[in-house]
Protein backbone atom coordinates (compact mmCIF):
# COMPACT_ATOMS: atom_id res chain seq x y z
CA UNK A 1 0.00 0.00 0.00
CA UNK A 2 2.86 2.38 0.89
CA UNK A 3 4.46 1.75 -2.69
CA UNK A 4 1.14 3.14 -3.94
CA UNK A 5 0.74 5.72 -1.93
CA UNK A 6 4.42 6.75 -2.61
CA UNK A 7 3.93 6.30 -6.73
CA UNK A 8 0.79 8.89 -6.34
CA UNK A 9 2.79 11.02 -4.91
CA UNK A 10 5.55 11.00 -7.50
CA UNK A 11 3.00 11.19 -10.15
CA UNK A 12 0.92 13.51 -8.93
CA UNK A 13 0.64 16.01 -11.89
CA UNK A 14 0.37 13.16 -14.14
CA UNK A 15 -2.84 12.06 -12.62
CA UNK A 16 -4.60 15.71 -12.34
CA UNK A 17 -3.68 16.09 -15.86
CA UNK A 18 -4.96 13.11 -17.07
CA UNK A 19 -8.24 13.74 -14.98
CA UNK A 20 -8.48 16.87 -16.58
CA UNK A 21 -8.31 15.54 -19.87
CA UNK A 22 -11.33 13.29 -19.13
CA UNK A 23 -13.15 15.92 -17.87
CA UNK A 24 -12.02 18.15 -20.75
CA UNK A 25 -13.17 15.37 -22.93
CA UNK A 26 -16.25 15.03 -22.16
CA UNK A 27 -17.39 18.12 -22.27
CA UNK A 28 -15.79 18.20 -25.76
CA UNK A 29 -17.61 15.39 -26.92
CA UNK A 30 -20.76 16.09 -25.64
CA UNK A 31 -21.18 19.54 -27.39
CA UNK A 32 -20.78 18.55 -30.88
CA UNK A 33 -23.77 18.02 -32.69
CA UNK A 34 -25.20 14.67 -34.16
CA UNK A 35 -25.07 16.10 -37.40
CA UNK A 36 -21.05 16.51 -36.90
CA UNK A 37 -20.46 13.32 -34.56
CA UNK A 38 -19.94 10.57 -37.77
CA UNK A 39 -17.60 12.16 -39.71
CA UNK A 40 -15.39 13.65 -36.74
CA UNK A 41 -15.47 10.26 -34.91
CA UNK A 42 -14.38 8.56 -38.20
CA UNK A 43 -11.79 10.85 -39.11
CA UNK A 44 -10.05 10.38 -35.56
CA UNK A 45 -10.70 6.58 -35.59
CA UNK A 46 -8.75 7.02 -38.79
CA UNK A 47 -6.06 8.61 -36.47
CA UNK A 48 -5.57 6.02 -34.46
CA UNK A 49 -2.81 4.23 -36.99
CA UNK A 50 -0.37 6.13 -34.31
CA UNK A 51 -1.21 3.42 -31.96
CA UNK A 52 -1.05 0.67 -33.96
CA UNK A 53 2.53 1.88 -34.80
CA UNK A 54 3.63 2.50 -31.13
CA UNK A 55 2.25 -0.90 -30.25
CA UNK A 56 4.36 -2.12 -33.05
CA UNK A 57 7.42 -0.11 -31.83
CA UNK A 58 6.82 -1.45 -28.28
CA UNK A 59 6.42 -5.19 -29.26
CA UNK A 60 9.87 -4.80 -30.91
CA UNK A 61 11.93 -3.31 -27.65
CA UNK A 62 10.53 -5.53 -25.53
CA UNK A 63 12.12 -8.30 -24.01
CA UNK A 64 11.10 -11.66 -24.56
CA UNK A 65 10.33 -12.72 -21.27
CA UNK A 66 8.11 -9.75 -21.06
CA UNK A 67 4.73 -11.14 -21.42
CA UNK A 68 2.82 -7.99 -20.38
CA UNK A 69 4.41 -5.45 -22.53
CA UNK A 70 4.02 -8.29 -25.31
CA UNK A 71 0.41 -8.62 -24.58
CA UNK A 72 -0.57 -5.54 -24.15
CA UNK A 73 1.52 -4.37 -27.50
CA UNK A 74 -0.63 -7.29 -29.11
CA UNK A 75 -4.16 -5.69 -27.70
CA UNK A 76 -3.33 -2.88 -28.43
CA UNK A 77 -2.76 -3.63 -32.59
CA UNK A 78 -5.46 -5.98 -32.77
CA UNK A 79 -8.18 -3.14 -31.52
CA UNK A 80 -6.57 -0.19 -33.37
CA UNK A 81 -6.86 -2.36 -36.59
CA UNK A 82 -10.53 -2.64 -35.36
CA UNK A 83 -10.67 0.97 -34.96
CA UNK A 84 -9.16 1.95 -38.03
CA UNK A 85 -10.94 0.02 -40.31
CA UNK A 86 -14.47 1.01 -38.59
CA UNK A 87 -13.15 4.40 -39.25
CA UNK A 88 -12.84 4.03 -42.85
CA UNK A 89 -15.97 1.62 -42.98
CA UNK A 90 -18.17 4.40 -41.44
CA UNK A 91 -16.46 7.08 -43.74
CA UNK A 92 -17.47 4.90 -46.91
CA UNK A 93 -20.88 4.34 -45.79
CA UNK A 94 -21.40 7.97 -45.19
CA UNK A 95 -19.78 9.24 -48.53
CA UNK A 96 -22.23 6.61 -50.38
CA UNK A 97 -25.14 8.65 -49.01
CA UNK A 98 -24.11 11.42 -50.86
CA UNK A 99 -23.90 9.82 -54.54
CA UNK A 100 -26.23 10.40 -56.46
CA UNK A 101 -28.56 7.19 -57.67
CA UNK A 102 -28.47 5.63 -61.25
Amino acid sequence: MSQILHWVSDNQQILYIVILMIFLGVEVIGRVPAVLHTPLMSGANAIHGVVIIGAIIVMGKADQGNFLALGLGFLAVILGTINVVGGFVVTDRMLEMFKKKT
